[in-house]
């Protein structure tokens, strides 16, 4: 994927003519009026072809200027967020339809059922289906549910503070796990999911991408 990343950033890289990003926000249910993207490299790309409004949605910019992980991309913005939103990877597919349904709850986590656990984090459910831990790259046999990467938070998660997972990065699920003494957070079962992580995936994608949108 390096060569097709070295002048464009990987979520602006197209599917049927647009940027990958396009299609998810598309995707996005419609009580989402305003977008925050987190960027950083090449960001000028993605700021002229999503301006300051797309779809209707108000698009604000937030720079990493350091790489420190999911929790700490999230926490750029944390005078920006209130109540409750919707956290996701810029890269991946999702389903419409399991965004709506993940966001009838007030804190939550998209899983996908894999048959290999030992290359995911995998979510940890109770007797009721609540949350109650993720567990990364775990040696057990599947099938599982693994963490794709998809939340809905709340601004509550700003009163914790963030875990470090090393190589100085801070980790967007792990600080989430310190809220499940307190609140209660569910996991839901996503239909569909599409990493693209190579050309390879990038070529499938041409084919499924009505599946996700």
């Amino acid at each position: 994927m390096n060569n097709l990343t070295d002048a464009i950033p990987k979520p602006m890289l197209e599917i049927k003519g647009k940027p990958i990003l396009a299609h998810k926000i598309e995707a996005l249910p419609k009580e989402i009026d305003e977008v925050i993207l987190v960027v950083g490299y090449l960001k000028e790309r993605i700021r002229e072809y999503f301006g300051e409004n797309y779809d209707g949605r108000k698009i604000i910019y937030v720079e990493q200027e350091k790489l420190d992980g999911t929790g700490g991309a999230i926490h750029l913005a944390k005078n920006i967020l209130k109540g409750k939103f919707l956290a996701m990877m810029g890269d991946d597919l999702y389903s419409k339809k399991d965004i709506e349904n993940i966001m009838k709850h007030e804190l939550a986590i998209l899983g996908f059922e894999v048959s290999d656990p030992e290359r995911f984090g995998i979510i940890k459910l109770d007797d009721s289906g609540k949350v109650i831990d993720i567990v990364e790259k775990p040696k057990m046999k599947g099938p599982a549910l693994a963490n794709i990467g998809l939340y809905v938070l709340n601004d509550k998660f700003f009163d914790y503070g963030l875990v470090d997972i090393g190589k100085g990065e801070y980790g967007l699920p792990q600080t989430m796990m310190l809220m499940r003494d307190q609140y209660d957070i569910y996991a839901e079962k996503a239909s569909g999911w599409f990493p693209i992580g190579n050309p390879d995936d990038l070529e499938k994608a041409q084919h499924i991408i009505d599946k996700f949108i």
